[in-house]
């Protein structure tokens, strides 16, 4: 299986000089669940990318990364990092609209730097983590400190919550 990531996500890592490893993943399994169970990887190693949008006009869109073994803090922790207002998970129109990347693959790699980028702390205390490569076809694995090479990334303490 040849692994190709989304060409605006190689142009991104290229951009701000990402380190990391390409896992090709089969379509089938490109779910964190059925990735972890698949290939070996625990939910504390998988960094999820959700992008939330606020309900006022005009909407406001975040992307948010957390470990696949908590559940992110949109009450809270997210509403007030938006100003407040409403908050709840962007549909899937409007993520695949503000990524352009498939469901199943989004990463913070390729964003438009106007989106905000929150990372969980606990995403930091990971030696590695594998996260989406923007399509259903490939996973990025690197150490998290890579992601602060990103202009737009901001740590968050509890950011997400445990389940």
């Amino acid at each position: 299986m040849v692994a190709e990531l989304h060409d605006d996500v190689v142009a991104h890592l290229q951009k701000y000089g990402v380190q990391y490893t390409v896992l090709p993943c089969e379509d089938k399994y490109a779910d964190t669940a059925a990735f972890c169970e698949h290939y070996g990887y625990t939910p504390e190693q998988s960094a999820n990318t959700i992008l939330v949008a606020t309900r006022n006009e005009p909407v406001k869109i975040a992307a948010c990364l957390l470990l696949a073994s908590t559940k992110l803090d949109v009450n809270k922790t997210v509403k007030q990092r938006l100003g407040g207002g409403r908050v709840s998970f962007a549909s899937a129109e409007q993520t695949i609209a503000a990524t352009g990347m498939q469901l199943g693959g989004v990463t913070v790699f390729g964003l438009p730097e106007s989106m905000p980028l929150y990372i969980d702390a606990a995403v930091m205390e990971q030696v590695q983590v594998v996260m989406g490569g923007g399509n259903r076809t490939t996973k990025l694995l690197l150490s998290p400190q890579e992601l602060l090479k990103l202009p737009h990334a901001e740590v968050v303490a509890n950011l997400a919550l445990p389940r």
